[in-house]
């Protein structure tokens, strides 16, 4: 018997209103657009670069730019909208994904899990625990931003 996938949206809130928290912490001190922080992770080279601010939100890239051993396609790259009224963070936009549902039929012709939503933001938090927790800032005013 095939289950319905149901968004759990309590838990949901919960990981936005995580992920704001810590991105926050993280994100370049002026929210104006251009605006990069890099982070040096364990040898891995991450910017974060405001690409949208707005009173309400803020629409931030972050890339990872160390090219490492991993093919381009599984380098990092989300695009992550920081709603500040609400104090929550959203991952908008991933690698293969421009928009992403908050569920998916399965399966489905790109193969995307039925949590894909959850799953991109629960890697948002993972990625930043992680950089709080092991990240050196590297920022630089005067750095111009590679996602341009």
């Amino acid at each position: 018997m095939k289950t319905e996938y149901r968004v759990d949206l309590p838990a949901m809130m919960r990981l936005y209103e995580t992920n704001y928290a810590k991105l926050v912490r993280l994100m370049p001190k002026r929210d104006e657009v251009g605006q990069v922080c890099r982070y040096d992770i364990q040898g891995q080279e991450y910017a974060l670069v405001v690409r949208e601010s707005t009173r309400y939100t803020t629409l931030l890239d972050i890339a990872q730019l160390s090219q490492g051993e991993a093919p381009d396609y599984l380098r990092a790259n989300l695009t992550v909208r920081l709603y500040h009224d609400a104090r929550v963070a959203e991952v908008c936009t991933t690698q293969q994904i421009s928009r992403l549902k908050p569920r998916y039929d399965y399966p489905n012709p790109r193969m995307h899990q039925r949590d894909e939503k959850h799953q991109v933001n629960a890697f948002l938090s993972d990625w930043l625990g992680h950089c709080l927790l092991r990240g050196v800032v590297a920022s630089d005013p005067m750095y111009k931003s590679p996602l341009n």
